[in-house]
């Protein structure tokens, strides 16, 4: 590992007004954040930091129900369990959010006691009916997510879901002792915060937040970590309204 950390986050991410949601519709979030692994060699800075400042920020919106696993209780049948029991229930008009920080690999992420392979990831995805999937991923390798359009729509028929990576399959993402959250992780909040707002509209397109978070975060890592959005989604998509 080098000094600097490397780190996956998952996230499924919203603030203030995500589009497309109807009326009444719910935002879903299951958080995870593993900074305390059971070897020292493993331990992280940010993840749990991540998942609960996720968490804050899902929790003011009005309609969110949450959920948060830190460390020890991230096992990865914890995470299963967490993934189905609160998205299977999701109704067609909701959001379902996931977010993971913790250890990457090129496959998967890192629960606390054993490895949860991204198909395990997709599965609990696909089991839900829910029309409106997002993917904000800050992970180790996490370009490595992708997968065939055909594989995809098998997967999620008649839904939008969209993957915004932090990293290239060959690349780590990157925190730092100085910093509050990863280098992906800060430029997102940022970006979603209004600075990705690039025609002054009050909303943020997914155009919009790739190129201000892909941009920021080339900046901050040297041109050693490059961010990538994929997915089943237009361009204009509107990912936030202020």
């Amino acid at each position: 590992m080098k000094r600097h950390f490397q780190k996956v986050s998952l996230i499924f991410f919203i603030c203030v007004i995500l589009l497309p949601q109807a009326i009444g519709a719910k935002v879903i979030l299951v958080a995870v954040g593993i900074s305390d692994y059971p070897q020292t060699a493993n331990k992280l800075l940010l993840p749990a930091k991540d998942a609960a400042t996720i968490k804050s920020l899902i929790d003011k919106n009005g309609n969110a129900s949450t959920s948060i696993l830190l460390d020890a209780k991230a096992t990865k049948s914890a995470i299963i369990s967490e993934l189905h029991a609160r998205f299977d229930h999701a109704s067609t008009d909701d959001v379902i959010i996931f977010f993971f920080s913790g250890h990457g690999y090129k496959g998967g992420f890192v629960a606390y006691d054993a490895m949860l392979p991204y198909s395990t990831i997709r599965e609990a995805m696909a089991s839900s009916k829910c029309k409106n999937k997002m993917i904000f991923a800050d992970a180790c390798f996490s370009g490595q997510m992708r997968q065939g359009k055909r594989a995809q729509k098998a997967e999620h028929k008649n839904s939008t879901v969209m993957l915004f990576l932090s990293s290239r399959d060959d690349e780590t993402s990157i925190e730092l002792k100085s910093m509050d959250n990863g280098y992906f992780t800060t430029c997102l909040k940022d970006g979603l915060s209004g600075k990705a707002d690039a025609d002054r509209n009050r909303t943020i397109t997914a155009k919009e937040l790739f190129s201000y978070v892909s941009k920021n975060v080339k900046l901050l890592s040297n041109d050693k970590q490059h961010p990538v959005m994929w997915g089943q989604f237009p361009d204009n998509m509107p990912i936030i309204t202020w």
